[in-house]
């Protein structure tokens, strides 16, 4: 709005004219000398315009103004929230990673459907789903087992499940927390991630390592997406896959990936059991 040669009163300087302005300073011409102010801040409680539709647009530009001020000022708080809530989340992780202790069973076995067994191997990660009862009914699941030394493996039921095979394995990111996990996802490690072709995934049959001791010679899955299991087992599955890949590059990252899981579990080769899952019992 043009302000220029508008008549004001100020608290201490009595009557003037303004003679110039811009979205930041305004400079008023008094009786006896010209002061600059910050616009529109001095308006309000030591500047007065005479014209009232001016003074009600000029009021309009400083509600404007405070708003966006208040806005800005909301913003800037829930950063610092952000902020807190990061650091706090940053050292429960440190916390955490420090005084972690190996849980025998901390892999994973993921049940994919038809949609997942492409999401999964593609974007390389699996939802843990939602809660079904409780005070967090809806709410993510949080796969609390799975922490640095976990790995996911990804399976899928063409028939019977019997015949569940297995289509990859990942080991989780090299940061991921089950307890700090707030969307469900579980997200693959950088490096450690091992899919079979069509031809290898038949001849890794799941059961052939797992087994439900309570009925150790059934191959039921019943409800849920997954499943915890022994850390010794998923160390079976690997060391099989470094022995099924022929590719020199696939069987060099397999190999590599075997080492890894069992130092981050603390096991052997030579101490491995050989399967003995429920297919074995048959």
């Amino acid at each position: 709005m043009n302000l220029i040669n508008k008549k004001v009163t100020h608290k201490h300087f009595g009557m003037g004219s303004i003679v110039k302005h811009n979205d930041t300073i305004i400079e008023i011409h008094f009786a006896s000398e010209n002061k600059k102010f910050v616009f529109p801040d001095v308006f309000g409680k030591h500047l007065k315009l005479h014209d009232k539709t001016d003074a009600d647009s000029l009021e309009n530009i400083i509600q404007k103004k405070e708003n966006e001020r208040k806005k800005e000022e909301w913003k800037k708080e829930e950063e610092r929230k952000l902020q807190r809530k990061n650091q706090e989340l940053r050292l429960e992780h440190k916390k955490l990673m420090k005084n972690h202790k190996l849980h025998s069973e901390s892999q994973m076995v993921f049940w994919c459907d038809t949609e997942e067994q492409k999401s999964s191997l593609s974007e390389w990660k699996v939802f843990a789903g939602e809660v079904k009862s409780g005070n967090n009914k809806g709410n993510p699941n949080k796969p609390i087992r799975l922490h640095q030394n976990s790995a996911v493996l990804l399976t899928a039921v063409d028939s019977s499940e019997k015949d569940r095979r297995i289509l990859g394995v990942y080991m989780v990111n090299e940061d991921f927390i089950g307890k700090l996990c707030e969307d469900g996802y579980i997200p693959a490690h950088s490096t450690y991630k091992l899919l079979l072709t069509e031809q290898e995934s038949e001849q890794m049959h799941f059961w052939k390592y797992y087994v439900n001791e309570k009925s150790p010679h059934k191959m039921t899955w019943k409800t849920g997406k997954y499943r915890y299991f022994e850390n010794s087992l998923m160390a079976q599955i690997l060391l099989d896959i470094v022995a099924l890949k022929d590719n020199s590059k696939d069987r060099e990252l397999a190999q590599q990936f075997f080492e890894h899981f069992c130092k981050m579990n603390q096991l052997t080769e030579q101490d491995l059991p050989k399967p003995n899952g429920a297919l074995m019992r048959i």
